[in-house]
């Protein structure tokens, strides 16, 4: 499974919890979950896709979804812009996670709306709010 294609089909997805939108470990698991996708015996597949979407510029990966890790494809960035001012600017932060030389965990995050690119910008300002809800769909009601 490419996890770019399945974030692009769904256009929203969380990482590993789960919620109102599709949950990309339990999809490579094949279903849920007992305890932390660590312990899986597709654990290295989950790592490895989780972090192919955080490297992907197509992707903005932030704590859209009930504070957890979520994946927000690209085509969908105007509709999260558009409805900016009714959600939670923290959970549209870009979130980066870098593993250090040390083998320590890094979190850094671009605060909304410094990640947000012009022609994006330009995008949501021609959108309606109605249309951008219909967009985000489930993910929207669930902030």
């Amino acid at each position: 499974m490419q996890a770019l294609s399945f974030v692009k089909r769904h256009g929203i997805v969380l990482a590993s919890a789960r919620g109102p939108v599709p949950a990309l470990a339990l999809e490579i698991a094949g279903g849920p979950i007992r305890g932390s996708w660590w312990s899986h015996p597709k654990s290295q597949e989950i790592f490895h896709a989780l972090s192919a979407l955080g490297d992907s510029p197509d992707v903005l990966t932030c704590r859209l979804v009930d504070g957890k890790v979520t994946f927000v494809h690209r085509r969908l960035w105007p509709a999260l812009v558009r409805l900016a001012g009714a959600l939670d600017r923290k959970r549209l932060a870009w979130v980066r996670e870098e593993h250090t030389s040390s083998g320590a965990h890094k979190v850094t995050e671009v605060p909304f709306p410094k990640w947000v690119p012009a022609q994006v910008q330009a995008a949501a300002a021609r959108l309606s709010e109605d249309a951008a809800r219909v967009e985000l769909g489930p993910a929207i009601r669930a902030v």
